[in-house]
């Protein structure tokens, strides 16, 4: 909400939108990859918030939660000065608030989640660029000579772990046929005559 009482309705920012497709490709590879995929699901694929939850396997109030947390991330990504909810309480009403406001364009907002809404507005208008953007970024990855390297390196180590488990299992299979040696009784008490 505004300093007059209006609601605050920031539409993208026209400035923003061309060269932040790029920007937003790079934050998202960067960020952890479980916020990432959040809003990846959420704002650039179109996910409904319960198909979010569902996939997650929590509650939609706990995607919420996690979903604003992870707006908080991109929001500070590109340089915006956020503020904390300050306890868990107004943490779970900013992530309602944010919510609807990925919803609907009119709903009221405290001035301190207005950085983040417009973050996620933002991200959610240039969805088609991101998206492609994304693709091409993993095709280009999937393609890359470190990415074959380490396919490689992958398939060397699983051959030698299946190879040491082979060996492994020979040279213990061939001990097992052979008779265990007879240990001597144990005598706990003295000998009687």
């Amino acid at each position: 909400m505004g300093e007059d009482g209006t609601p605050v309705t920031s539409p993208p920012r026209s400035d923003t939108l061309g060269q932040s497709a790029s920007a937003a490709i790079t934050v998202l590879r960067e960020l952890e990859p479980r916020p990432s995929a959040m809003l990846v699901h959420r704002l650039v694929e179109g996910w409904t918030p319960g198909a979010c939850a569902t996939h997650y396997g929590i509650s939609p109030e706990a995607f919420s939660v996690l979903l604003l947390r992870a707006g908080m991330l991109l929001a500070r990504q590109w340089g915006r000065a956020l503020q904390e909810p300050s306890n868990e309480d107004e943490e779970a009403a900013w992530a309602r608030m944010l919510t609807k406001a990925l919803e609907r364009q009119d709903v009221k907002l405290p001035p301190a989640l207005v950085p983040v809404v417009e973050a996620c507005r933002e991200l959610q208008a240039m969805a088609p660029q991101v998206a492609k953007g994304l693709d091409a970024a993993e095709r280009a990855a999937r393609e890359s000579p470190q990415h074959r390297r380490e396919e490689w390196l992958r398939r060397l180590a699983v051959a030698a772990l299946a190879a040491l488990t082979l060996w492994l299992h020979l040279s213990n299979s061939g001990k097992e046929s052979t008779s265990p040696r007879q240990r001597p009784p144990v005598h706990t008490g003295p000998a009687r005559p």
